[in-house]
C-alpha cells in the first residue's frame, strides 16, 4: 500500500489542529487560531517524518512527549496553564483515537470525522468552557504603551464606576505597573496618590468583597481598548496586586466584556 507523505502530514494537521481548538473551548480560553496552526503544524511535520525510513525512533514515547511539549508550547505558551491545557490536547487526541476506530477503522475520513466531532463537543457541549468561565484577550493602550492581557469573565464582579455607573474591568497591578508607570506603592495608597496627581484622569472607585472590608481602587478611562477583535473605551481600575490565578489571567470583568 503506498502511503502518501504530503498527505500524512496534511491529516495530522488538521486532525490536531481541531483538537488544540477544542482545547482552547474546553478549558476556556480564546481560540487562538493562529498559534494552535502552529502547534498542529509541528504535530504535522512529527507524524509524517515517523512514518520515513531511518526516523521511525521518533515514535517512542521520549520523542512523541517531546513533541507534545513543542506542540504546547507553540500553540499555549510557557506557564502552568499550557500545562494544563496540554494535558487537556492529550487527554482529547486518546479519546479520539478510540472514536475514530470505533466509528472508521483509523481511516482519514474517520480520523477528520472524529476530531470534527471532538471539536464540536467542545464548543457546543461545553459552551464557553472552563466550567463556567471563560477568558477573553484584552490590550489596553495609554500614553504611548500597550499591555496585552487574559481577562477572567467573572460574573461576580459586579463593580461599577461611581461616576457614570459603568462597570469596571480590573487589571492586576504588575499589568498596571507596566501601562502606567505607577508603582506598587502608589496603587496600595490610592488616596495619597490622587492627591499627587501623578496622572491626568486619576480618579478613585470604591470596591467591596466578600469577608473584607471595603477599600478605594486608583482606576480611570482608558479610550483605547481592544477587547477581542473590537475597540472601546472602559473604566479601568487598578489593583495593587495580583488576581487569582495570575498566569491565566491578569484582569477581571464583569459586564465590561
Amino acid at each position: 500500500m503506498s502511503v502518501y507523505l504530503d498527505l500524512v502530514i496534511l491529516l495530522n494537521f488538521l486532525v490536531d489542529f481541531l483538537l488544540l481548538l477544542g482545547t482552547n473551548r474546553l478549558c476556556g480560553f480564546p481560540a487562538q487560531p493562529g498559534r494552535c496552526s502552529l502547534g498542529a503544524l509541528l504535530g504535522g511535520i512529527y507524524g509524517g517524518a515517523c512514518l520515513i525510513p531511518g526516523f521511525r525512533f521518533l515514535g517512542n514515547l521520549l520523542w512523541r512527549s517531546a513533541c507534545l511539549m513543542g506542540i504546547a508550547v507553540l500553540s499555549f505558551g510557557c506557564s502552568l496553564s499550557a500545562g494544563k491545557r496540554g494535558g487537556v490536547f492529550l487527554l482529547l487526541s486518546m479519546a479520539m483515537g478510540g472514536l475514530s476506530l470505533s466509528i472508521g477503522k483509523g481511516n482519514m475520513p474517520g480520523l477528520l470525522l472524529s476530531a470534527g466531532g471532538v471539536w464540536a463537543l467542545c464548543c457546543v457541549g461545553f459552551g464557553r468552557g472552563g466550567v463556567g468561565k471563560a477568558y477573553v484577550p484584552v490590550t489596553l493602550h495609554y500614553g504611548g504603551h500597550s499591555v496585552s492581557v487574559i481577562a477572567l469573565r467573572d460574573s461576580g464582579n459586579t463593580l461599577r464606576d461611581p461616576i457614570t455607573g459603568e462597570a469596571v474591568l480590573v487589571l492586576s497591578g504588575h499589568a498596571a505597573q507596566k501601562l502606567t508607570g505607577l508603582t506598587r506603592q502608589q496603587l496600595r495608597n490610592p488616596l495619597e496618590t490622587l492627591s499627587q496627581r501623578p496622572l491626568p484622569g486619576l480618579r478613585l472607585i470604591p470596591y467591596r468583597s466578600v469577608g473584607q472590608e471595603g477599600g478605594m481602587l486608583l482606576g480611570m478611562r482608558l479610550s483605547n481598548v481592544q477587547i477581542g477583535n473590537r475597540r472601546q473605551s472602559v473604566v479601568v481600575a487598578f489593583a495593587a496586586e495580583g488576581l487569582g490565578s495570575g498566569e491565566m489571567y491578569q484582569a477581571l470583568t464583569g459586564g465590561a466584556i
